[in-house]
């Protein structure tokens, strides 16, 4: 039995890396096809090019490896229903939950790898991908980083206040500082505008005022222009919003802590990546068995058929995975229910296609 095991999984791994070999290439043809003016337009240089689309591969890999790994478990699968294999070897004797393990065993490989390039690799090749797309093909952050308003915590005694600020010009409108110490406010600093200066990390203000608070009367300081510096860095002010995705799991774990702290309304989008990330592996063994249970019967039409209904599957699977993210996303609803919510759904359906396949 151990080798038909070792022929499984044989199988099983090297369909996968095939199905991704096949479908990576079509997806950079896609991009270049879409993409190359814009690159020329911004003479991007060859070798950042080049560094892109390897981080394009492992991101794009990443992104869509359920899918990947759904349609090859299926199509090996079925050509060996078709070559009535999987009949032969249930005749013999093998009980259906024995022919599933090496299946298992194959989804446990690619779900560890998976696991560790999510955690280590795929965030850097995240950076790298949307630094240069929005470097060099959407033409700046400014899209991505500029706030209509901004109000948060970036310290534990320091509260701010901009109604918006461009992170391209590095310039912000109607900014406020609060200072606590003991829950109590000790000064106020406004000024209508606010300019960070890339030379030397100090921060311009103009329509400066500075509102002492004291035990029977205040004490005001009023400038046309001042220069100081802040406990807190620019990028406290406009954090990107893929940030998240471009951090492993101790920096993502600080990171959304920060976030909390300071009050950003992205919380929400950064614990949907930390979720999914964990239950990739998960996800990984819900569609093998589905796979496996969907394919493993010799049907009239063949394979055909069998891809057609894993696709259909598929893409029922994306459906809620979107629907999910976005209401965590742009609603109350909880991150962790979002990410896992499918894989349930998933889960039960997988158990109601191994009974009746088994039967």
């Amino acid at each position: 039995m151990k080798i038909l095991d070792w022929y499984i999984i044989k199988k099983y791994l090297s369909t996968f890396s095939v199905m991704l070999l096949l479908f990576v290439p079509i997806g950079i043809m896609v991009d270049i096809s879409e993409n190359i003016d814009k690159m020329l337009a911004s003479e991007a240089p060859t070798d950042k090019i080049i560094l892109y689309y390897i981080n394009f591969v492992i991101y794009f890999a990443n992104l869509l490896f359920p899918i990947f790994l759904f349609l090859s478990v299926i199509w090996f699968t079925s050509k060996l229903a078709n070559d009535t294999e999987i009949i032969a070897i249930l005749s013999s004797g093998v009980s259906y939950f024995r022919f599933l393990r090496p299946f298992l065993v194959a989804a446990s490989i690619v779900a560890i790898v998976a696991f560790m390039m999510g955690m280590y690799i795929v965030p850097n090749a995240s950076k790298g991908f949307n630094e240069f797309r929005f470097e060099y093909i959407k033409k700046g952050r400014k899209k991505l980083r500029d706030n209509a308003e901004i109000y948060k915590q970036v310290n534990t005694n320091d509260y701010i206040y901009l109604k918006s600020f461009s992170f391209e010009s590095k310039r912000g409108d109607n900014f406020t500082l609060e200072h606590f110490e003991d829950n109590e406010l000790k000064y106020k600093l406004e000024a209508r505008t606010i300019k960070y200066n890339v030379d030397d990390s100090t921060y311009t203000l103009r329509g400066y005022k500075k509102r002492i608070i004291g035990a029977m009367n205040d004490s005001l300081v009023s400038e046309r222009k001042f220069d100081t510096i802040f406990p807190f860095e620019v990028e406290d002010l406009t954090p990107v919003t893929y940030m998240a995705e471009t951090l492993n799991y101790k920096e993502l774990d600080k990171f959304i802590e920060k976030e909390k702290l300071s009050g950003s309304p992205n919380v929400s989008k950064h614990l949907l990546v930390k979720y999914k990330r964990w239950s990739l592996p998960i996800t990984a063994f819900i569609l093998t068995i589905i796979a496996v249970a969907v394919s493993s019967m010799k049907r009239r039409g063949g394979m055909g058929v069998n891809l057609a209904f894993g696709i259909s599957i598929a893409f029922i699977y994306i459906f809620f995975d979107k629907i999910f993210g976005t209401m965590a996303e742009k609603s109350g609803f909880s991150p962790m229910m979002a990410v896992w919510v499918p894989n349930l759904v998933f889960g039960v359906l997988a158990i109601y296609l191994l009974y009746n396949a088994r039967r």
